[in-house]
């Protein structure tokens, strides 16, 4: 396949190395002006992988449309900003496929909502969800992910076009409850960070059981298959998001507790706002990802707040 990957940070760098170690025909957009795209053109390297000379690097918004399939990864608040860079392309009769995890906060949109709406009706749109961290596949360690689409004919080809030994992936069957439960575990992430910043990561069991419990009545309150939050977009990519020292939403959540900086991109802070947007409009509770807003933008107390999770009215489990 002819495939263009937009996005030069470390997961759409790691998907141009992983198309192209498949034999695909695989060419890099990144903007002019990115510190990692000038150091790509420069030594075809970063922190974590080289590309090799097969791949095409571009700093020409005009050479995306060459491929039969364009790949997005860019941090999820960009991307209707994105889309209104490709209107001019007149992109059609392609295959979008967004390897992103978040939810529009001003609209509360899904990702795959903001690319549809924005692209020509000739145009499928997939999602590529799931666990995994570049550091791991490029040291040759396997995950499995999962290729959603409402095109079951794109669904089909991407999954059996990109599978190899190193990812295995899954037909997902709903894209709303792949969708919102990826983004959501990333606020997952950032609480569990907290936790182990307060050392009280023996609550990461309560965490992730009622965690993905929440989500779940989310997704099916949004029109999904409530059973999705417990797939690997979800509750299958915790390991990697609750646990991982490569997780930047774990990391995040340690250092706020901790005061220390935080530079590199956490998509949980910004779909925590979103989450709680959600419920309020879909009239579900979601205890875990309101203390997560509470702390992060109303300045609540982190321990106090997390801590008010355990003194809640008793209920049954399910």
């Amino acid at each position: 396949m002819k495939i263009t990957v937009i996005g030069c940070g470390r997961w759409g760098s790691l998907i141009t190395w992983y198309l192209d170690r498949m034999g695909h025909d695989v060419t890099l957009y990144g903007m002019a002006d990115a510190p990692e795209m000038q150091r790509f053109l420069a030594t075809r390297q970063n922190d974590l992988l080289a590309l090799p000379e097969s791949i095409r690097l571009t700093t020409d918004i005009t050479d995306v449309p060459s491929g039969e399939v364009i790949i997005i990864s860019i941090p999820s608040q960009a991307l209707s900003g994105l889309m209104e860079e490709l209107q001019p392309l007149a992109l059609r009769d392609k295959t979008v496929v967004l390897c992103m995890k978040g939810i529009e906060i001003s609209t509360g949109r899904r990702l795959s909502e903001i690319a549809t709406q924005a692209l020509h009706p000739s145009c499928a749109v997939a999602v590529w969800l799931g666990p995994g961290h570049v550091q791991e596949f490029y040291k040759g360690n396997p995950s499995c992910m999962v290729i959603d689409s409402d095109n079951e004919e794109v669904k089909h080809r991407l999954v059996d076009e990109f599978s190899s030994d190193l990812i295995r992936f899954y037909y997902g069957q709903d894209l709303i409850g792949n969708e919102i439960g990826a983004a959501a575990k990333n606020v997952v992430g950032i609480a569990a960070g907290m936790l182990d910043g307060y050392g009280l990561s023996t609550l990461k069991g309560a965490l992730m059981a009622r965690g993905t419990r929440e989500v779940a009545r989310l997704i099916k309150a949004m029109g999904g298959n409530e059973l999705s939050a417990y797939g690997l977009c979800h509750l299958g990519d915790y390991e990697a998001t609750v646990f991982s020292p490569h997780s930047h939403n774990r990391a995040f959540g340690e250092a706020f507790v901790n005061g220390e900086s935080f530079k590199a991109l956490a998509e949980g802070y910004y779909t925590a706002k979103a989450m709680v947007q959600l419920g309020e409009r879909y009239s579900v509770e979601l205890p875990i990802c309101s203390a997560v807003y509470r702390i992060l933008y109303e300045q609540a107390d982190c321990k106090a707040a997390l801590m008010s999770l355990m003194t809640r009215e008793l209920k049954n489990e399910f």
